[in-house]
């Protein structure tokens, strides 16, 4: 009875760091794969790359404000983030976010 109860808890325990590494692992990825997505869509360190996503999106956003990109806008802080990449500090902003969402979605299972 003591080891059929000890089985017991330690499955239900693996179960719940499976549950967590199972929604934090995507989040680590999404983190580490925020360069790589910018530079697919052309925001790249040296500028928006012709016939791209990214240069479609400049192309409305410049159309939609009169012939320029607008500081702060959704191109510029892409653009950004592409040229210079995830600063620490919001790698370490998402990252404790996403696991305080994943030990919180844990909790439940």
């Amino acid at each position: 009875m003591v080891a059929s109860a000890f089985t017991s808890s330690a499955v239900t325990g693996v179960a719940r760091v499976a549950s967590g590494c199972a929604v934090v692992l995507p989040l680590v990825v999404a983190v580490k794969a925020v360069p790589m997505v910018l530079g697919v869509m052309g925001f790249t360190a040296t500028g928006i790359t012709s016939s791209s996503i990214a240069a479609k999106m400049m192309s409305a956003a410049a159309i939609a404000n009169g012939g320029g990109v607008a500081p702060g806008s959704l191109v510029a802080t892409l653009q950004s983030l592409g040229a210079t990449g995830l600063s620490g500090l919001t790698r370490f902003i998402l990252g404790s976010t996403g696991s305080a969402i994943a030990a919180g979605i844990a909790r439940f299972y």
